[in-house]
């Protein structure tokens, strides 16, 4: 076991990585991070799976017979993810049952194309977490305004949720609101309070954003001050009154992930926002060259105060160059919205002209 990832989930942070490919699943690279790297869980987007379709021939074959069967556009790509994620659901399953459901999940994302459609997303929610059949598969729905509603609605359902697309402290407490108010209808309903769910905050394309419109001594730094305040939002909710009652009922709490955690900047250290986010009871999702680095030469200097540290006199700093991080974040989230519909576009394009190309092909 690698001694430096080890140190993470030592601290009582799980590592997963942001990454799914039938490749990584066929030659073992996935069950290797369990055993080596301490990797407790994995993340998709549609991002991901039009790299990992898009590349090379290993989906060929399904894309093949799936076309065979009438299946086209996101009918058929459902059903090669879901052929990829519950085979790794099944890998992370012995972790799932050890950590008595609270971790060795893997997710799955709704189609980007309901972003704004609360009765689709509840739809596809359910119908996706059915199809499954993995109690360690979590859906993956994006925090904005419609998708609160659909949060609610899915936990209060029984469906694991995985909220996507936070950028915010803000955009954080909406969502772990949704999360217990679905929690607390279970209960006024006589249902198990314990539905597991984890918020996704986006952390470096905060600084990706404001690189060029900031000082040097600013760079890299809004990103983790973010989190910082989220940090300290989650473990005050964490405190509440509300939330004791909910945790002596049984309820778990909804861990908030850290998402994006890849850096950018080639002039700073790669491993910085690995580094900076340590701390228990959170999630991080790893990109595969992130998590090789932070094996090699990462270092754990600390955690995360419960405080938010100097979060917010660090943002007062962004403030004062005129980075106003309300409407950032507002803007961050569209835009990540806008990228996954792309990506989404994308990869339904590919998969439609492999479809065809296999057809002719088995025609000649």
């Amino acid at each position: 076991m690698n001694a430096n990832t080890k140190a993470l989930h030592d601290l009582g942070q799980s590592l997963w990585i942001d990454n799914i490919t039938r490749d990584m699943l066929a030659d073992g690279t996935l069950a290797k991070y369990i055993a080596e790297l301490s990797i407790t869980g994995l993340t998709s987007n549609p991002t991901i799976f039009e790299h990992a379709i898009g590349t090379g021939n290993a989906y060929d074959e399904q894309i093949g017979m799936l076309a065979g069967q009438g299946k086209s556009g996101e009918e058929l790509f459902f059903g090669l993810a879901l052929q990829d994620l519950t085979r790794a659901a099944d890998l992370f399953r012995p972790i799932h049952d050890a950590t008595k459901g609270v971790d060795g999940f893997v997710s799955l994302e709704v189609s980007p194309l309901i972003v704004d459609d609360t009765a689709r997303t509840i739809e596809a929610a359910a119908r996706l977490n059915k199809a499954a059949a993995r109690p360690n598969l979590y859906i993956k729905i994006p925090g904005t305004a419609a998708g609160v509603k659909a949060i609610e609605e899915s936990i209060f359902a029984g469906v694991p949720i995985n909220v996507t697309l936070l950028f915010s402290r803000e955009h954080y407490l909406a969502v772990a609101e949704a999360y217990m108010r679905g929690i607390e209808r279970r209960i006024a309903a006589g249902l198990s309070p314990v539905v597991e769910s984890v918020a996704s905050l986006f952390v470096s394309r905060w600084d990706v954003a404001v690189k060029d419109k900031v000082t040097p001594e600013l760079r890299n730094r809004l990103g983790i001050a973010i989190a910082q305040r989220t940090y300290k939002a989650y473990r005050d909710l964490l405190a509440s009154p509300r939330w004791q009652k909910l945790a002596a009922a049984g309820a778990h709490p909804q861990r908030v992930l850290w998402a994006s955690t890849g850096v950018k900047d080639p002039a700073a250290p790669d491993t910085l926002y690995v580094a900076a986010l340590a701390a228990p009871d959170t999630v991080d999702t790893i990109p595969d060259k992130t998590l090789q680095a932070f094996a090699d030469h990462g270092k754990l200097s600390g955690v995360m105060a419960l405080d938010g540290g100097d979060a917010e006199a660090v943002i007062a700093e962004f403030r004062a160059q005129g980075i106003d991080d309300d409407a950032l974040a507002a803007q961050l989230q569209h835009e990540g919205a806008d990228a996954f519909s792309k990506s989404w576009a994308s990869l339904l394009g590919g998969i439609q002209d492999k479809s065809a190309k296999l057809a002719a092909a088995t025609s000649r």
